[in-house]
């Protein structure tokens, strides 16, 4: 017999297999990054493109979400962050008609934590859990991110080891660039830019704008018109995303480029752009800025600017990424780790502290 079903008893099912708590048929951040990720298995190596137009299809009938694909494009990006997916360029596939950048499924694997729990990355292709069922049934899934609490006596890192999945060391996995000045950041990416021949102007050019305040980073972006200097910039591509890069301008013309990131740099291109523009920022005596909020044993950080791979990665694994409060994105981690995140913040990222009246102190 044909039974008629309702949305969210299909919503519901979905969360099921995948191994989402029961929400009443919602279409929350966790559930969407669980079917992200199976997605990921079935059709990685892919474009973002095919992955955010797949789960659009698949849903189509099952949501009345207008920013669903917005919201997969975040979260994409926080699966990439979490080493659930690898965003790679220029790559060579089975496909010799495949331009830009391709996504692809991370191998499964787990960090320790310093609490005994793990930290899971990584999608086994076809397949629902990177898990038996036993230890499936354990991982909690908290909107982008999965983890595991060991039992009492439990060695849980030896138990994932015997299932296959690879140990990455936290020192290896959360691992930055070497400590350095702003200025000598700058410096080293400027003298790269000098050294490449002038060029031709480029149609569709984006720069950011460092006289625009660091606290609204959309509003940063703008197409060049007098400005001269040396900028972190956007430039199109007939497929794909634009392509990072850092470019000098002399009187508004594209005079150098260089594409991110720079040869020394192992990070993503944006992470490579996001991390320069914070040296030219602090630089020009304008630093970009985080909000620091008590609230009893967590406290949040708000940011106004998205953070390179590496930095981000540090706050996902000791707290839990939230809304933000006027910010771009905030984090909610232990009051007890806040002072060495804070001093890794400012010695890599050269952010400042800003206080609730809106001043700005280097403290």
């Amino acid at each position: 017999m044909i039974a008629e079903i309702s949305r969210q008893e299909v919503i519901a099912q979905c969360r099921s297999a995948l191994g989402i708590a029961p929400h009443e048929g919602a279409v929350d951040d966790a559930f969407l990054a669980a079917l992200l990720r199976r997605t990921a298995g079935m059709l990685c190596p892919c474009s973002r493109t095919a992955l955010r137009v797949a789960i659009v299809e698949s849903l189509s009938n099952l949501h009345d979400l207008e920013d669903l694909s917005s919201r997969i494009e975040v979260l994409t990006d926080e699966l990439i962050v979490a080493g659930d997916l690898l965003e790679l360029s220029d790559v060579t596939t089975a496909d010799t008609d495949a331009k830009g950048t391709w996504v692809f499924a991370a191998p499964p694997a787990f960090v320790e934590r310093k609490s005994g729990s793990v930290f899971l990355t990584g999608i086994v292709p076809d397949h629902d859990s990177i898990l038996p069922e036993p230890l499936g049934m354990r991982v909690v899934h908290s909107k982008n991110t999965r983890y595991i609490e060991p039992q009492s006596g439990e060695d849980l890192a030896e138990l994932l080891a015997s299932e296959g999945l690879a140990r990455l060391p936290e020192s290896a996995w959360l691992k930055a660039p070497k400590t350095q000045t702003a200025s000598a950041h700058l410096e080293k990416a400027i003298q790269r830019l000098a050294s490449e021949p002038t060029c031709a102007p480029i149609t569709g050019l984006e720069i950011i704008d460092p006289e625009t305040r660091p606290t609204y980073y959309r509003g940063r972006w703008t197409t060049p018109k007098s400005q001269s200097g040396t900028f972190v910039s956007r430039r199109p591509q007939e497929f794909g995303a634009p392509i990072w890069c850092f470019a000098e301008l002399q009187a508004g013309l594209l005079f150098r480029v260089v594409d991110l990131p720079l040869s020394t740099y192992r990070w993503r291109a944006c992470d490579a752009a996001w991390h320069l523009q914070m040296a030219i920022d602090q630089e020009n005596g304008r630093p970009q800025r985080y909000r620091i909020t008590h609230l009893g044993n967590v406290c949040r950080l708000d940011f106004f600017s998205p953070l390179p791979l590496w930095a981000e990665r540090r706050l996902m694994v000791v707290g839990q990424k939230c809304p933000g409060e006027k910010s771009l994105f905030a984090y909610e981690i232990p009051a007890a780790e806040i002072g060495e995140e804070e001093e890794f913040l400012r010695t890599n990222s050269w952010l400042v502290r800003e206080d609730d009246t809106g001043e700005v102190r280097s403290t």
